[in-house]
């Protein structure tokens, strides 16, 4: 498992942008079941009016698949998928394609190395901006996942479009938008703890020279930073998933949510889902970050 050898002339921004949405659409393909699972296991408990009757009790991550391909069938695990799709071609490009352009605007002129402060900085910008420009895809994958576990029966939306052009029109097109500012929290969070993560270990291995720039490091990194990113990100998460898949009415803010989640479970309601959320960003990391690495340096070898 040795890859592509590091080219000697470094990726542009244009190759890392495009790079970064591929491999984000890739990681999602080989992730997205497990994407799923974290979102029903989250919704579950949650106190809707009018209350649904006979909703599936789904218990752990493999529990919760095998109860949808069960109930709903197999297609179900990939329900939004067009959707997510999407998302990454715009989201990753922005968040992932651009860190390392950001980062160096951020970096003092004539400064040797990168310090922690200018990283964390370009991770919470390009997450925040990602955020702002692919938010109506996350609102919509999220109704996607969510629709067997909250309806009765009856499709929520017949297709990607029909879902953009339903929620415009019936919640307005701030729907589109609705929970943007804890969506920009979770992945100004996810940002750092995901790129950040992966740019200091892949960093710190090199420097001590404990492996090379090749898939095996590119893995450690990558699944260090899948850990992180799911402890400090899970709790806003989980109220983002809520507050995107509730009704109008249901809260007033994304703050009500927090404080009915709280209410309700406790602060063990902040980490609902937790495994299927470890188990599918520390997956999707390993995915996207080897091929992210794989795809820019493919690019490279095939323009030289």
């Amino acid at each position: 498992m040795v890859g592509l050898k590091p080219p000697e002339v470094p990726p542009t921004a244009g190759v890392k942008f495009v790079s970064a949405g591929l491999a984000g659409c890739i990681a999602d393909l080989c992730t997205f079941p497990l994407d799923t699972a974290k979102v029903r296991l989250q919704l579950q408990g949650e106190v809707r009016i009018p209350r649904t009757v006979g909703a599936v009790e789904y218990r752990g991550v493999f529990g919760t698949l095998s109860t949808m391909v069960r109930t709903e069938g197999p297609r179900s695990l990939y329900s939004g998928l067009a959707a997510g799709l999407q998302r990454q071609m715009s989201f990753a490009s922005i968040r992932i394609g651009l860190y390392d352009s950001v980062k160096q605007l951020y970096t003092p002129k004539g400064a040797e190395s990168t310090g922690l402060a200018p990283r964390v900085l370009a991770g919470c910008t390009t997450g925040a901006v990602a955020v702002a420009c692919a938010q109506p895809t996350d609102v919509v994958k999220v109704r996607f996942q969510a629709s067997g576990a909250l309806m009765d029966g009856t499709r929520r939306y017949n297709g990607t479009m029909d879902a953009y052009r339903t929620i415009a029109r019936e919640e307005g097109v701030r729907g589109l938008w609705r929970g943007t500012l804890p969506n920009i929290a979770r992945n100004a969070i996810i940002n750092c703890g995901e790129l950040v993560t992966y740019d200091l270990i892949k960093d710190a291995l090199l420097r001590a020279q404990l492996m090379t720039d090749n898939v095996p490091c590119h893995f450690v990194a990558a699944f260090g930073a899948g850990f992180c990113a799911t402890v400090v990100a899970s709790p806003v998460d989980v109220v983002k998933t809520r507050y995107m898949n509730a009704g109008p009415g249901q809260y007033r803010n994304a703050l009500s949510c927090l404080l009915a989640l709280l209410m309700q479970d406790g602060l063990a309601g902040f980490y609902k889902g937790f495994v299927p959320s470890f188990l599918r960003l520390g997956s999707w990391n390993v995915v996207m970050f080897v091929s992210y690495e794989q795809l820019q340096r493919a690019v490279v070898l095939a323009r030289s």
